[in-house]
């Protein structure tokens, strides 16, 4: 079995009507929710051996702050294809995963991951800005898997942690 956590990027500024969409960087309420996603990655030993984020701005930061946060050791790489990327294309990037990583967390964008979210698992959620889903994969190797192989463990979504 893999473990995949799916991670949508905090909340992003819309400042600067002249930055392109990639260019765009976290807020100070994303950077503040990405900390508490951070704490919560922690506090819960959600720990990733691998976390594939889009190189967008928003999303860079918001795996750099969850890493720090939650002082993981996992490496971030930064795949191109993950920024505007279908469910198809999603579940091909997890399957070119290398065998040794048994945990992964993927950092993007909507509505790629409600998308990839409804292909693995057969539900249908929304994923606000710094929503975090755990899916376990019944699959013994990335390459193996495919639609409907997961099932949604959880389903963290910050707005309501934050307000409690």
């Amino acid at each position: 079995m893999k473990k995949l956590y799916i991670l949508r990027h905090a909340k992003s500024s819309w400042d600067n009507p002249v930055l392109a969409d990639f260019e765009r960087p976290l807020n100070e309420r994303g950077i503040k929710t990405a900390d508490f996603m951070g704490k919560f990655i922690s506090e819960n030993d959600l720990l990733p051996d691998l976390i594939l984020s889009s190189p967008a701005t928003r999303a860079r930061e918001t795996a750099n702050i969850i890493k720090k946060t939650a002082e993981l050791q996992a490496e971030i790489k930064f795949e191109e294809n993950i920024y505007e990327s279908s469910p198809q294309m999603l579940l091909k990037i997890l399957s070119e995963i290398k065998e040794n990583f048994q945990t992964v967390m993927l950092v993007g964008h909507n509505p790629g991951l409600e998308g990839l979210i409804k292909t693995l698992t057969g539900e249908l959620q929304s994923m606000p800005t710094a929503g975090l889903a755990v899916i376990e994969v019944n699959a013994e190797k990335w390459k193996e898997i495919k639609p409907e192989s997961g099932i949604l463990q959880n389903l963290v979504r910050p707005k309501i942690e934050l307000n409690t």
